[in-house]
């Protein structure tokens, strides 16, 4: 589950980490009080406007209504109106948004720290999350904070660092150390610097989190380490045990199919193909859409209909499915273990009779328990279904139907 900014923040404070302190707003009215209130805190005389939606490249989008950039500079609390309608209830289009961009519902009203000081300001990139194949957590870093990573990787890879966490002990005070030496840090900034991965890392693991991005993570020009921005993932499979911020979820940020299939208790993700696939289990769903890339396709979704799948949720999925307008072709693929592939052979013919005509074909493929039976009903619905035994004979129909 994916944070905003200000709530990814707010977490990392309460874990002694230290952050660009801002107050956020949903109403123009509100800005020049939330600035005051700012300046009162912190005694920042400017302010920088941060669009708050789900999606990385802000500060190089706009605002389509406005022309606005997604994070702007305010010099002076006489600008933080304009600034902040420029903003608020547009759409901003990034790199990572399609193209009719996300509607901006908040806006944070952010310290400026960029102030003078005895040393030059610098930037930094730091990320926390799980190297999958060495199965433990990993510190990734660079001096080149405020640019994207993935540029950093491609053109200058030798300044991307990574510090792994051995999980029987957990961050070690010289693996912090080491990390504000690589950064080239010294005096009161290597001492920041420490206690802030110190801190960051405890965050992570105690919130349960999948994902930190702090970029960038900003040394102040006297010698203070904040992060001036938060991209903070939290794992879904530990979320029963902070419902606290479970309930920060902003179900406005998310695929609103996904929302539904959800709450319908199917995993479902949309992706950009034509054929639409309905899998119970996400192995099965995996070797699917590779079946379905084979013949010619492209997998339009991800969905798992799980260990159940009654007539009910066939036909939840059936609309669910329907609902994207790419979709020239429906793939089933059930494996009849604890579900009997009889049972979901009629929840189609029903799902179908229910929901009306269905303007693209279906190829069912079932095995396991009383596939046999599965067939026939398939075979003698009179609907536009194909059965298939076989994998490569479900592939196959799928390329005569796209043909």
């Amino acid at each position: 589950m994916n944070l905003h900014e200000y709530q990814g923040k707010a977490i990392l404070k309460s874990y002694g980490v230290a952050i660009q302190e801002g107050v956020v707003v949903d109403k123009a009215e509100d800005a020049v009080a939330a600035a005051e209130k700012l300046t009162q805190e912190t005694g920042t005389s400017w302010y920088v406007v941060k669009a708050q939606i789900h999606a990385g490249g802000r500060g190089k989008g706009k605002v389509e209504e406005t022309g606005s950039n997604g994070v702007v500079l305010a010099k002076g609390i006489h600008e933080i109106e304009d600034k902040v309608k420029g903003i608020l209830g547009g759409h901003l289009v990034t790199l990572q948004t399609n193209g009719k961009g996300k509607k901006v519902n908040k806006v944070l009203i952010a310290q400026d720290v960029y102030y003078p000081g005895p040393t030059e300001v610098k930037e930094f990139y730091m990320s926390v999350l799980l190297d999958r194949e060495k199965g433990r957590n990993v510190i990734v870093y660079s001096t080149e904070g405020g640019m994207d990573i993935e540029h950093v990787a491609e053109h200058s890879p030798e300044k991307i660092y990574k510090e792994f966490i051995d999980p029987r002990v957990g961050l070690q005070g010289f693996q912090s150390r080491k990390i504000a030496f690589n950064l080239g840090l010294s005096g009161e900034a290597f001492k920041q610097m420490v206690k802030f991965v110190s801190s960051l890392y405890k965050a992570y693991e105690g919130i349960d989190a999948s994902m930190f991005e702090i970029n960038p993570l900003f040394k102040t020009s006297d010698d203070k380490i904040i992060a001036v921005d938060a991209k903070v993932t939290l794992d879904g499979n530990g979320l029963f045990r902070h419902p606290d911020y479970a309930a920060l979820r902003d179900i406005s940020e998310e695929d609103p199919t996904e929302v539904e299939a959800g709450e319908a208790g199917l995993n479902f993700v949309k992706l950009d193909g034509n054929v639409g696939c309905m899998v119970n289990g996400a192995g099965l769903a995996m070797a699917t859409m590779d079946i379905i890339k084979l013949s010619g396709g492209n997998p339009a979704n991800f969905l798992d209909v799980g260990g159940t799948a009654n007539a009910e949720r066939v036909e939840k999925a059936f609309h669910i499915i329907l609902k994207d307008p790419n979709v020239k072709a429906i793939l089933i693929n059930i494996f009849g273990g604890i579900v009997r592939c009889d049972r979901v052979a009629q929840g189609v013919v029903d799902a179908y009779k229910n929901i009306g005509n269905i303007p693209v074909p279906i190829i069912v493929r079932l095995q396991g328990t009383n596939a046999v039976e599965a067939k026939r009903l398939i075979d003698e619905s009179g609907l536009n279904v194909h059965s298939a035994v076989l994998l490569q004979e479900a592939a196959e129909k799928v390329k005569e139907v796209l043909a």
